[in-house]
């Protein structure tokens, strides 16, 4: 029940209310891997890939910081990263993962929440990321201005990402209203 000077879909406390619970959000990126001889770096968590073969999209098609955003945006209900960065964003056109996720976190704070978390699961057959965990941790980490754990997994010989044709990313963010938007 909302008080009558309490917006409902305002996910802040009214006045004198208990402090707000947290809220989840979820975000899933995929991107195919760019055709043979395109000339695409492969950008992943934050960090480059020298000798991998890189993925098509709009920006870098950083699919773990990509999905980040994503997370983001879903637990504060500011859209998604189609409706943020989309195509029809041509100033986003070629933008790093780390960038949008970085501007997907400014845009979270100014809506009045701050982040506890955010956790991304790479799912592909390659690169292999448990030898660069750590940097891609530490370079999501600082775009995110919060902490930000990276997995990964395959998904054994099925799919998109089993047939070696793309890498897929799921995330979850952790976000507490803390104030007003401003």
């Amino acid at each position: 029940m909302t008080s009558p000077d309490h917006d409902a879909a305002d996910p802040r406390p009214a006045a004198g209310a208990p402090p707000a619970l947290p809220r989840t959000g979820v975000g899933v990126d995929v991107h195919a891997f760019a055709p043979e001889g395109e000339d695409r770096e492969l950008w992943l968590g934050g960090l480059r890939w020298p000798g991998e073969r890189g993925l098509a999209g709009h920006s870098d098609a950083d699919v773990a910081a990509h999905a980040a955003a994503d997370a983001l945006f879903s637990a504060t209900g500011l859209g998604d990263l189609g409706s943020n960065f989309g195509t029809s964003a041509p100033e986003w056109a070629g933008a790093s993962g780390s960038s949008l996720l970085a501007e997907a976190a400014r845009r979270v704070r100014a809506a009045g929440f701050e982040i506890g978390n955010v956790a991304v699961q790479v799912i592909g057959n390659r690169p292999r990321l448990g030898p660069r965990r750590a940097e891609a941790e530490e370079a999501l980490s600082q775009a995110a201005e919060a902490p930000v754990t990276v997995t990964a997994t395959t998904t054994d010989g099925l799919g998109l990402t089993g047939r070696g044709e793309g890498v897929a990313a799921v995330a979850t963010a952790l976000v507490v209203a803390v104030r007003p938007a401003g």
